[in-house]
C-alpha cells in the first residue's frame, strides 16, 4: 500500500501544524478560528491563508500531518520482531493518546464532520485504511513466522480497531481518558486468546 497522502510538509508548514495542534488542544474544533492559529504561530493570519486559503484546507492538512506523525513513529521500532511491533502499534493506538485528552476531543469533533465535510471524510477513511493495513501487516507477519496462531488476520484486525474506536469515543463522551487504559488491556487480553493460543 501507498504512503497514505504522499503530502510533504516546508518548514513554514510544519510551523502551522504545530501552532494548530496547539490550539485545536485549547479551543476545540468548534472554536477554533484562523485567528487563533495565528496567534499561535505568532503570526498575522495573512500569513496562514498564504499557505491554506481556508481553515477547512488547513485542518485537511493537519488530519495528513497527524497520520505522517504516526507512521514516522512507526518506523522508528527498529526490530521486526511482530509481537514486538504490534505491541507498539496498539501502544501507539491506545496509550498514547493519553497524554493528549484535548486533541482527542477536537479530533472526534473533527471526525463528526466527516459526513458533511467530503476533504475530512476522505482523510479519515485513509487513515483509517492505512492503520489497518499496518496492523494486518503485522498480524500477517506474525502468522507466517509461526509467533501467532493462524488466524482469519482480518478478522482480528477488525476487532482491534472496534476496541480502539471505542475508547476513542468513549473517552469524549464520558470525559474519561481512563477508558483508554482498560481498552489498552482489553486489547491485550483479546489479542492473548487469539494470536497467542497457538491451540486455537
Amino acid at each position: 500500500m501507498a504512503e497514505p497522502s504522499g503530502r510533504t510538509f516546508s518548514e513554514a508548514d510544519e510551523e502551522i501544524m504545530r501552532a494548530t495542534y496547539r490550539a485545536l488542544r485549547e479551543y476545540g474544533y468548534a472554536d477554533l478560528t484562523v485567528k487563533r492559529i495565528a496567534a499561535e504561530y505568532g503570526k498575522s493570519t495573512a500569513a496562514v491563508h498564504y499557505h491554506y486559503d481556508t481553515k477547512e484546507e488547513l485542518l485537511a492538512a493537519f488530519l495528513d500531518y497527524i497520520l505522517n506523525r504516526f507512521v514516522a513513529a512507526i518506523r522508528e521500532v527498529e526490530t521486526t520482531d511482530p509481537e514486538q511491533r504490534l505491541t507498539h502499534l496498539l501502544d501507539r493506538l491506545l496509550v498514547a493518546p493519553q497524554e493528549n485528552p484535548d486533541l482527542s476531543v477536537a479530533l472526534l469533533e473533527m471526525r463528526s464532520q466527516a459526513p458533511y465535510n467530503e476533504a475530512f471524510a476522505e482523510r479519515f477513511r485513509q487513515n483509517d485504511e492505512y492503520v489497518r493495513y499496518l496492523v494486518k501487516a503485522v498480524i500477517n507477519h506474525g502468522i507466517d513466522e509461526g509467533a501467532f496462531a493462524d488466524v482469519d488476520a482480518d478478522r482480528v484486525t477488525r476487532s482491534l480497531m472496534t476496541i480502539v474506536d471505542g475508547a476513542r469515543t468513549r473517552s469524549v463522551v464520558f470525559d474519561d481518558v481512563g477508558e483508554y487504559e482498560r481498552a489498552r488491556a482489553t486489547a491485550e487480553e483479546y489479542v492473548d486468546a487469539t494470536l497467542r493460543d497457538t491451540d486455537a
